[in-house]
């Protein structure tokens, strides 16, 4: 296995309007902080936000496609909310290696999606195989 502690991959992606309705619509979370900004607008949050397992989806993409990369397999992951993200504000996913085991094919990973002023949003850790 050729991964090494500190190794990192990231992505950008802005999530629409229509990525939000559609992961609604996939996901049977209709809440309206998600899609109604008339709503939106009288909470804390003043707009729409994404859902923060749609933000999460990144770092399964980042995993499975870019590091460790194809052929892995998710065996965890621990999530942590703590800043919201606006519909139509992008995003920065990024996972960084922070162990890997010795006696068998299993990488842990830190976790996080990052917003455009680099503060997270979302903290997490994955156990995956390779």
């Amino acid at each position: 296995m050729s991964l090494q502690p500190g190794q990192q991959a990231e992505i950008r992606k802005r999530f629409g309007p229509e990525e939000v309705a559609a992961f609604a619509e996939l996901s049977e979370d209709r809440n309206p902080i998600h899609l109604d900004a008339d709503f939106a607008a009288q909470t804390a949050f003043g707009a729409p936000i994404v859902h923060g397992i749609l933000l999460s989806s990144l770092l399964s993409g980042l995993l499975g496609q870019h590091l460790p990369g194809q052929g892995t397999i998710y065996l965890g992951q621990t999530l942590k909310f703590v800043r919201p993200v606006l519909v139509g504000e992008e995003v920065t996913a990024r996972v960084t290696v922070s162990q890997v085991r010795e006696d068998k094919p299993i990488v842990t990973l830190i976790t996080e999606v990052l917003n455009a002023r680099g503060e997270p949003c979302v903290q997490g850790e994955a156990v995956v195989k390779v």
